[in-house]
């Protein structure tokens, strides 16, 4: 990479990303600049282009918005402004600049790259600057991230800002449920999304609104009737809230306005109910960044600086984006040609084409909400007559209930009768187990914890008890949301099958545990949630040692043998070391790291943070660590530390985990339909399966979700610590340490190589995120 760096935000972004391009910019020996309030900046130049250093960023992660502000130019988009631009950028040897804002920011830093040549021998005709200064500055390269809360720029799964806007979404909707509920209210909620509904229908999704408006999905007519019967129908059944949420830019299929008042005034018109407006406006672009989004930026920065580095004249400009759990190069102006596409499919009223070329994420969110939201008449539904039972084991997380809720609807809608399992295995054997309804599950997507109740037993000492069990209640199929022990136990259940055919049936897990130590899938159900807390308690805990100063806190973390939350919680929370059980240390590290905090406290970042796995090391205890810390540290800094224990198992589930549990639960239960079709014996009335491919676990792998049958997963497992034996996020750890101003080698084999947008479109991936 020949030139200094440039980073500028022309949008509301997030500082992980900016934090990121100049510690890696600076990791690659090359100088930084930030350019403040954005292509304004650029085009007045002076103290609004700025060589930063490495301490520049520090305590910026937590912070929302941008801090080296963005303002919108008009200059910048005559000639006149972008040739001022270009002089300036000269000046200081800038050849290479990361732009994060929207479809039109981008569009207008691939303008300036084309004009690049041209601009400079203007400036050569003017006297501005000299022919050397033409010929060594020949070139502009452009790396494109994109910062958009509104998640609606094609060619990548999810943009920088979106899922902390909503999680400020979801924190109101569950406070907003708990007043509704109290006095029987409907509550009709505006969000943000004038030409994209993907906020609106995420959000409706996770916290199960009953009604959901948005541009690409405009209601057919007459929908005034039916949103109203459904309404009534719900109280009818018992239900004492109502949430309808309306994306700012909603229409009709007329392409007339929705607004969220003219939705209230038809409820309280026509049904006489007690209805409330809450417009959310800004607040979904403020507040502390999710971890999910500061992880994100930091990999979409890392990567955007060494697209620059690989940069030569003929690659085009190029937008990092996020595909499945991949980071990928595309070509800027596709994603941009595409991202048109879609609003002139929605003005020419092709929206069941501007859904597909939304990508299939949104298309999936869209088919999963329209499959949960509403129960078809009893007449409708098609009678199966198979019985499925749901269990959660293993430890609790935040998600398991959104998975159930969604297992049970998507199971009554396929026509099978549904049933729940209280307590795991060791309540499969004493028999508590009871038919499920689709009422039953009202609201189960915002609870935390597990309501069937979660044990870890394993089913071995119970086969027989089990068996019966599923003779007693005719159990043709069953579907297990949990950790290790629900691997663990699908593969007793599968070995016993010689033994018990009642266990000859369809069988699938669905991960759900904090440690995210499940073979076969890159995320489970509850890790996210369990990452938000972990790094909202880092937050507080670096203002509190910002406050006090030269300080060092020691964090233990949950995850067993497994190091994905010390690790990403490390990444997210800006800590300047993680231990970790994968990559084992000894006292050299250790003395290293005490060294490398004594250096930083002489500097103005007085504080540190360590994270600690909790069984990273059976010798190198948490205590053990600590007493190192204060000793080596003595006259130096103190030290404090802290376990942070059952909290991360706790509290309201994540967006993510909310919409990965609904997704891939109800994505299992078609499986299971699937299955129960294809092993059913007409000749003996029965299911019969014995073979590997039914039973399985549904994961996510890279880009895709993929159904794989636990026993091949038994090579890729290390049973004694219960973990997988690759896992992808170790790529990442260097990632955080450089970061944290470590001297690493990064693996770049891995690292983004130019696609074409026409392989994401429908985007592949069912969620890599949400």
């Amino acid at each position: 990479m020949s030139g200094a760096v440039a980073v500028l935000p022309t949008k509301y972004c997030m500082n992980a990303a900016v934090r990121a391009v100049v510690r890696m910019g600076i990791y690659v020996k090359a100088k930084v600049y930030f350019v403040y309030e954005g292509y304004q900046g650029m085009v007045d130049g002076g103290d609004n282009i700025v060589e930063v250093s490495w301490e520049s960023v520090s305590s910026i992660l937590q912070v929302g918005g941008t801090v080296i502000g963005s303002a919108r130019c008009k200059s910048f988009r005559t000639r006149e402004g972008r040739l001022q631009a270009a002089y300036n950028l000269v000046q200081r040897g800038i050849t290479n600049l990361c732009v994060i804002g929207g479809d039109g920011s981008l569009t207008g830093a691939n303008l300036f790259r084309e004009e690049w040549s041209g601009l400079l021998e203007e400036l050569a005709q003017k006297g501005q600057i000299d022919e050397e200064a033409v010929k060594k500055y020949a070139y502009l390269n452009i790396v494109g991230m994109v910062g958009s809360i509104d998640n609606d720029f094609c060619g990548t799964d999810m943009t920088i800002g979106t899922d902390s806007a909503l999680h400020r979404i979801i924190e109101v909707v569950d406070a907003i449920m708990t007043t509704a509920q109290s006095h029987q209210r409907t509550f009709v909620l505006e969000v943000m999304g004038r030409h994209c509904g993907y906020l609106a229908l995420v959000s409706a999704l996770a916290c199960g609104a009953d009604w959901v408006f948005i541009p690409e999905y405009p209601p057919e007519e007459g929908w005034e009737d039916s949103m109203c019967v459904k309404l009534s129908e719900n109280r009818a059944r018992k239900k004492r809230l109502n949430i309808i949420i309306v994306a700012e830019g909603a229409i009709d299929c007329h392409n007339k306005p929705i607004t969220s008042e003219k939705v209230k005034d038809l409820v309280v018109q026509r049904l006489g109910f007690d209805t409330r407006v809450t417009i959310l406006g800004h607040v979904q672009r403020g507040g502390t960044p999710s971890a999910f989004d500061r992880i994100l930026a930091s990999r979409m920065g890392v990567e955007a600086v060494l697209a620059l580095l690989e940069a030569t004249p003929a690659t085009p400009a190029c937008v990092v984006s996020l595909s499945g759990n991949q980071a990928v190069r595309l070509p800027l102006m596709e994603c941009v040609q595409m991202t048109q596409e879609v609003q002139k499919a929605m003005d020419e009223g092709r929206f069941v084409e501007a859904v597909k070329l939304r990508g299939r994420s949104f298309e999936n969110n869209l088919n999963t909400y329209k499959l949960l939201s509403h129960k078809k008449p009893d007449a409708e539904l098609p009678m199966t007559n198979f019985n499925v039972a749901v269990l959660n084991v293993g430890a609790p997380a935040a998600g398991m209930n959104a998975a159930v809720r969604a297992a049970v609807r998507v199971g009554i809608t396929e026509g099978h009768k549904m049933f729940a399992v209280i307590d795991g295995f060791e309540g499969f054997a004493r028999g508590k187990i009871k038919e499920i309804s689709w009422g039953d599950v009202g609201g189960w997507t915002g609870q935390g914890g597990s309501i069937l109740g979660t044990k870890r037993t394993l089913p071995a000492k119970y086969l027989e008890k089990i068996a019966d069990q599923m003779r007693t209640n005719n159990i043709n199929a069953l579907m297990v949301i949990g950790g290790f022990e629900a691997y663990l136990g699908l593969l007793e259940l599968s070995a016993a099958r010689e033994k018990y055919d009642e266990f000859c049936v369809p069988m699938v897990m669905v991960p759900a545990t904090v440690s995210n130590n499940v073979p076969g899938s890159d995320f489970s159900i509850g890790a996210d949630t369990a990452l938000n807390t972990i790094t909202d308690t880092c937050d507080r805990i670096k203002q509190s040692a910002s406050g006090t100063k030269r300080r060092v806190f020691i964090i233990e973390t949950m995850g067993g043998y497994c190091g994905y939350l010390a690790n990403m919680g490390a990444l997210a929370a800006g800590a300047d070391a993680a231990y970790i059980f994968e990559e084992q240390f000894d006292i050299r590290e250790l003395q290293a790291n005490v060294e490398h905090l004594t250096e930083k406290m002489k500097t103005s970042i007085q504080r540190g943070l360590v994270l600690r796995n909790e069984n990273c090391n059976e010798n190198y205890t948490t205590d053990f660590i600590y007493q190192l810390y204060s000793e080596e540290g003595k006259g130096v800094f103190d030290c404090r530390k802290n376990v942070l224990g059952h909290m991360q198992q706790g509290g309201a589930p994540s967006p993510f985990d909310r919409n990965f549990g609904t997704k891939i639960s109800a994505k299992a239960m078609q499986w299971i339909s699937k299955k129960l079709k294809e092993t059913y014996r007409k000749g003996a009335g029965k299911i019969f399966a014995n073979t590997d491919d039914s039973v399985c676990l549904l994961g996510m792998r890279r880009r895709n979700l993929v159904f794989q049958p636990v026993a091949e997963l038994k090579t890729e497992t290390d049973f004694v610590h219960r973990i997988p034996k690759e896992q992808w996020w170790l790529k990442l750890r260097p990632l955080m340490k450089i970061l944290a101003k470590y001297k690493t080698s990064y693996d770049v084999s891995d690292s983004g190589q130019l696609e074409h947008v026409a392989m994401h479109s429908p985007k592949e991936a069912e969620t890599g995120a949400i």
